[in-house]
């Protein structure tokens, strides 16, 4: 009797279920993907995705059903593409900015700020953010960026030996989250001479935690996760306790100093007794913001805060780390930024002021970056939870719907390694982008496009450019030690490390 009852409940589910997905399907009949169950869809396939796997899963699949595919996973439908035209048109859309129910795995480290929000919050905040990255406040944290790259020449110098293979990228991760701490909350951490800095390996093992949960679609559910996977979900609220506690220690102890000075910082360059650097900084501007009259409270502010250190840190750890394994590969290119160095900076270090204009001059160098990103770019996918029917052109698919309720995975990770868009697309040549015209398209846009495009673009380009000048200018890049074996984690990441050798360049 029972079994008749469980029976009966499951085959009412299952065609309630079927039913409420029918025009869903019937839009969708132009795009094709795997052969799916009954009512489980595709979820055999989907439960096998892993960070290592899911790349060369997803090519296999478009390598058959083309560059947009279709899977079903019991009642959801998902659209995973790596299509110029389709990914063009959803991101410069001002409607579908909603983010994937899965960045709400984000929401207890980052909360809802710039990166999960959406509608009317996720507009304030970006209005008021966007001022912190205008140049002449770039212009100001150039002084951060050469000090802290001044010190990461310095910490390389133990490994220039000429002989030794290393991953360079601890190294990054720390220099970058030093640039980020400075320049957004205004004081210092020394992540790079402070080898125990809890900080720093508490963001690195948060980000690696969530990224087994983001391929995972059964462990996006809490219970679930603790149940599975229970000392991990101890383990994550006591990383998330250590980074919120670090955050919020710094926006009261700012908060009291902005007090003190009357809400101004009066000197650009002097510290104070505390250590603070008297410059106007990204938590300066939250702290004085206002929406519909409201300062802002404690947690909004820390949001941002989390969200800048997360976004800014790690994505320009992971976009420096690939360029400098490269430039290890190919002499010719480092050779040529080398001498493009000589050519805007003179022979001799210091010859020449580093300013955003000298570093503008930069052009090879930033092609070079711009190479580097678009064969791993730091932020490997780009997720829409689509909200209201979408409708779209495209020359193959013809004029069409992804409906409400879709979740759509955008891949500039592949659609940038196409070869119908690049020649020999997965060779590194900085040479190419002489000729490209610059677009909105992801194919040549790692920063993504469209009214959700990457806020700190310039910011980022920025710290690389200053980095690849001094440690190009210092050392020598060598091709020691094994290849990047691509991860593409919550941010690109590579399973074995970004290694390389260094040799001290000759006066």
């Amino acid at each position: 009797m029972y079994l008749f009852i469980i029976a009966l409940i499951c085959l009412v589910w299952g065609y309630k279920s079927h039913a409420s997905s029918k025009r869903m399907r019937d839009v969708t009949q132009n795009i094709s993907g795997p052969y799916v169950l009954p009512l489980l869809g595709y979820v055999t396939g989907v439960l096998k995705f892993t960070p290592k796997n899911i790349l060369a899963s997803l090519s296999s699949l478009m390598s058959k059903h083309g560059n947009v595919v279709k899977i079903w996973a019991l009642n959801s439908l998902f659209i995973m593409s790596a299509d110029e035209e389709l990914n063009e048109q959803v991101l410069a859309s001002p409607k579908e900015i909603t983010k994937l129910t899965t960045y709400q795995l984000l929401h207890p480290w980052l909360g809802v700020g710039l990166l999960t929000s959406d509608g009317k919050k996720w507009h304030s905040r970006r209005k008021i953010i966007t001022p912190t990255f205008h140049f002449q406040i770039l212009e100001d944290f150039l002084k951060v960026f050469d000090t802290q790259s001044t010190i990461l020449v310095k910490c390389l110098e133990q490994k220039a030996d000429g002989r030794t293979a290393f991953d360079i990228q601890p190294y990054i991760g720390l220099y970058t989250l030093d640039v980020v701490v400075e320049t957004a909350m205004g004081t210092k951490v020394n992540a790079q001479t402070n080898n125990n800095l809890v900080y720093a390996s508490a963001v690195h093992e948060l980000t690696e935690l969530l990224a087994v949960r983001f391929a995972r679609r059964y462990l996006h559910f809490d219970p679930v996760y603790a149940v599975l996977h229970p000392l991990q979900k101890l383990r994550t609220t006591k990383l998330l306790n250590t980074l919120h506690d670090f955050t919020k220690k710094v926006i009261v102890e700012r908060r009291s100093l902005l007090e003190q000075n009357k809400g101004k910082l009066q000197s650009p360059t002097e510290d104070n007794d505390m250590g603070y650097k008297k410059r106007n900084v990204f938590l300066d501007v939250l702290l004085q913001a206002r929406i519909d009259g409201q300062p802002l409270s404690n947690e909004d502010i820390r949001e941002e805060v989390d969200t800048f250190m997360f976004e800014g840190h790690d994505t320009t750890g992971s976009g420096l780390s690939f360029a400098l394994h490269l430039l290890s590969r190919h002499p010719r290119v480092q050779n040529k930024i080398f001498e493009e160095i000589k050519q805007v900076y003179g022979n001799a270090k210091g010859e020449k002021d580093i300013t955003l204009m000298s570093l503008n001059e930069l052009k090879y160098t930033e092609w070079v970056i711009k190479e580097s990103l678009r064969l791993y770019p730091p932020v490997p996918l780009v997720g829409r939870k689509i909200q209201e029917d979408f409708e779209y052109k495209h020359s193959k698919l013809g004029n069409g719907i992804i409906p409400a309720g879709t979740e759509l995975f955008l891949f500039p990770c592949l659609l940038q390694r196409d070869p119908r868009m690049f020649s020999n697309p997965n060779d590194f040549l900085p040479e190419r982008h002489a000729t490209i015209q610059e677009k909105s398209s992801m194919s040549t846009n790692p920063f993504s496009a469209g009214p959700r495009n990457c806020i700190g673009q310039r910011f980022a380009m920025y710290v690389m450019k200053i980095t690849l000048l001094k440690i190009v200018e210092e050392y020598e890049l060598l091709p020691l030690g094994e290849n990047v074996q691509p991860i593409p984690n919550l941010v690109m990441a590579s399973e074995n490390g970004m290694q390389l050798g260094l040799r001290k360049r000759k006066a």
